[in-house]
């Protein structure tokens, strides 16, 4: 899919019929020994840019005007030490389970 069908500036299908036209055009040059004609560009249509940051900073008054949120700093709470776990302690040679298996006879 090219560029400006993705746009959305053209309609689907001429963008194709138009590269194979001037593609026949230069084959046929070609066939007559001659140089082939300079493509022409198709004028682009101005776009509208965005300003991403712009956007996101108004989104986000708008979601903080619709929560009611005012323009002031947020409120930022202390936060509690956090509790203290007890260390696992590993079995010694008294806690030691069999391992299921027989020892060898010599």
């Amino acid at each position: 899919m090219s560029p400006s069908s993705q746009c959305g500036t053209t309609e689907p299908g001429t963008t194709r019929l138009t590269r194979t036209a001037a593609r026949e055009q230069i084959i046929e040059a070609k066939r007559e020994h001659r140089e082939p004609a300079e493509a022409s560009e198709p004028e682009a249509e101005p776009s509208q840019v965005l300003d991403l940051m712009a956007a996101l900073n108004e989104s986000v008054a708008r979601a903080r005007h619709s929560r009611g949120e005012g323009k002031g700093e947020a409120v930022v709470h202390e936060m509690r030490p956090p509790k203290k776990t007890a260390k696992k302690q590993t079995a010694g040679k008294a806690g030691k389970k069999p391992s299921g298996r027989r020892p060898r006879s010599a």
